[in-house]
């Protein structure tokens, strides 16, 4: 049976669980689309569209769906989720501007709902084909998005 988180072997019929991890991430942004002019982007983005950018304080919550390892007992460890997470999201978009700091975001309107894609595809490079992964990100205590929906 192998180590690595999510490859265990299990029976066709084991229960699934999901479980959870939540992180934090300060980061800048502006929502923009440089196509269209100064009055549609303020219209449409308001204060979201500051030329010298604005912040949020995220909430991510990472939910991991599969079966349970029946040696480790765990559906991943969660250390190990920590760890792939400060690696590739904290640390790359901590205290960063979104915009300007981060090549993910270079070409890509920093919104919530990309964010948490870009978040998605990053953290499922990680995990083993076995494992479901959802991503919750909170903008603020009130706006949070989850993909896939």
């Amino acid at each position: 049976m192998s180590t690595t988180p999510g490859e265990g072997t299990f029976r066709a019929d084991a229960p699934r669980v999901a479980v959870f991890r939540k992180e934090h991430f300060n980061a800048a942004h502006r929502l923009n689309n440089p196509n269209w002019s100064d009055e549609k982007n303020t219209r449409v983005y308001g204060k979201c569209n500051n030329p010298n950018y604005h912040g949020h304080n995220y909430d991510l919550i990472v939910q991991v769906t599969g079966p349970i390892d029946p040696e480790t007992g765990y559906v991943i460890d969660m250390k190990y989720l920590g760890d792939i997470i400060k690696e590739h999201v904290t640390d790359r978009f901590d205290h960063k501007n979104l915009n300007l700091d981060t090549e993910e975001f270079a070409d890509l309107n920093p919104s919530a709902e990309n964010i948490a894609i870009v978040i998605y595809t990053i953290l499922r490079n990680q995990l083993s084909p076995a494992l479901d992964l959802k991503v919750k990100l909170y903008e603020t205590e009130r706006n949070f998005v989850e993909y896939p929906a």
